[in-house]
């Protein structure tokens, strides 16, 4: 991020807490210079952004102002009405369908949750990669321990402890991604008829893997703040026969929200009471914008009683297939899954993942791009304000790279996803999220590789469909 961009989102930071108002006069350019350390160069460049993004004015003579003018924040999704009851699931046709179409290259993908590939830190895992195939080492080519390779293993335990987590690399098992561990946990604690409590709208990929296993959802009300509702959990337990929960606490796709701490300890003393396996998603947990980092679920956890799953797809590349799981008190059957899914993770990328995480480059990846997905959502926010209709209502994340939008009650997401793809923008409608069909009206937006035109293109082109009409019912 260059200088005047870093001046600028702490000047629109401020503004957004309230710190300056709707026609407070702004410091000075020397003033910010001389306060800042920055030239007054540099200034000037982050007071112009700020004009262009609309957010500050300039009055002749008079200096810069936050504008009066400027639009409110768009309100946060509203949570639906919930008839709570275990529902079959049956949305990969949809899935399949919508998400795995084929689209040109120059097609604009909103709709997966890919991170941003092209930033420069990922090159030295690049080069850890191409190196391990020079070397020509047989070990790359064959199968590995069950558990995966003791040098990532190692690693992962050490990145734990940023999460509260105090896990020793014979607790680890290595997994194709995190959905194999997902769906080696869920096959590990169920049987067929199950029913399982997830926070709604859930990730589909969980919604699939339930469907798989042949089990039913039960979907809970979830805040875009706080997350699951707890009472209606309790409820729930009380009423219907669950076998396990699976939810993302940290950071959540697609709502981004992060369960504040005293609330995951309560969700934690349920499934104790119950006595119900929690299945903890924790795939974007190291993409938290503030420091610290997030805890877990499981770094309360005394009994195993807590599954924790995640992989470095979303915080490196999807392509590399590394997931990981700590099935606790479950790890036995949890390996069992495991071995007959896919016997063992492939090698060679295991080893270039544990030897970037060992130099350091894990880390600097982490401080670049949580920067770069701060203000991805920034940039995504203020579009959408400024080209969706009135009613719109977004998520506001604090992690990760996912927008959680709820349109007009009266769009049809599903034919506003399909006309869209055929003028080459991909999204992802919000029925995807519900195994029930919910949301219905609500689609979510990727804003990892955010700010560019393209993306703002691509962001106007699905206002102007929804106004004009193409997505109404």
């Amino acid at each position: 991020m260059k200088k005047y961009e870093q001046v600028a989102n702490v000047l629109s930071d401020q503004i957004a807490r309230g710190i300056y108002h709707n026609g407070d006069r702004l410091p000075s350019i020397r003033h910010l210079s001389e306060q800042m350390g920055y030239s007054i160069s540099t200034i000037q460049e982050a007071y112009l952004l700020l004009e262009q993004r609309g957010i500050t004015e300039v009055r002749p003579k008079s200096g810069h102002f936050v504008n009066r003018r400027q639009p409110s924040p768009p309100d946060l999704p509203s949570t639906p009405e919930y008839s709570v009851r275990p529902e079959e699931t049956s949305t990969w046709a949809k899935v399949f369908h919508l998400l795995y179409q084929t689209q040109s290259a120059d097609s604009l993908s909103l709709g997966r949750a890919v991170p941003n590939l092209s930033v420069g830190t990922l090159k030295p895992l690049q080069r850890s990669l191409a190196a391990l195939t020079r070397r020509g080492e047989l070990r790359g080519l064959s199968y590995d321990y069950i558990l995966g390779c003791e040098e990532l293993r190692k690693q992962i335990t050490r990145l734990a402890v940023d999460s509260g987590c105090n896990l020793s690399p014979e607790e680890v098992v290595i997994t194709s991604g995190c959905q194999e561990a997902l769906a080696s946990s869920l096959r590990a604690v169920t049987r067929p008829g199950d029913t399982v409590i997830v926070d709604s709208p859930s990730f589909y990929g969980s919604l699939q893997a339930i469907e798989a296993c042949g089990l039913k959802t039960l979907e809970l009300p979830t805040d875009p703040r706080k997350g699951i509702s707890l009472e209606a959990m309790q409820l729930a337990c009380e009423q219907w026969p669950v076998k396990a929960c699976l939810i993302t606490p940290t950071f959540n796709n697609p709502l981004g929200y992060c369960m504040p701490d005293n609330r995951k300890r309560k969700l934690l003393d349920l499934v104790r009471r119950y006595d119900i396996p929690l299945i903890e998603d924790d795939v974007y947990g190291d993409l938290g914008y503030a420091a610290p980092r997030p805890r877990t679920i499981k770094s309360f956890d005394s009994e195993g009683r807590v599954i924790l799953c995640s992989s470095f797809s979303k915080t490196l590349a999807p392509g590399l297939r590394v997931g990981w799981v700590a099935p606790g008190r479950y790890a036995s059957r949890v390996m069992h899954m495991k071995y007959i899914s896919s016997m063992s993770s492939a090698t060679l990328p295991q080893l270039a993942v544990a030897d970037f995480i060992s130099r350091g480059g894990y880390d600097r990846h982490l401080k670049r791009v949580r920067s770069v997905y701060q203000r991805g959502r920034d940039y995504m926010i203020e579009w959408i304000t400024r080209y969706f209709p009135e009613g719109t209502r977004v998520s506001s994340p604090q992690g990760g790279f996912l927008l959680w939008v709820e349109l007009p009650p009266e769009v049809d997401a599903m034919a506003l996803t399909e006309r869209a793809l055929k003028q080459g923008v991909g999204v992802a409608p919000g029925e995807l999220f519900s195994g029930s069909g919910k949301f219905s009206h609500h689609i979510r937006l990727n804003y990892a590789d955010c700010p560019g035109t393209k993306m703002e293109k691509g962001v106007k082109l699905l206002g102007n469909l929804i106004t004009a009409g193409s997505g109404i019912r």
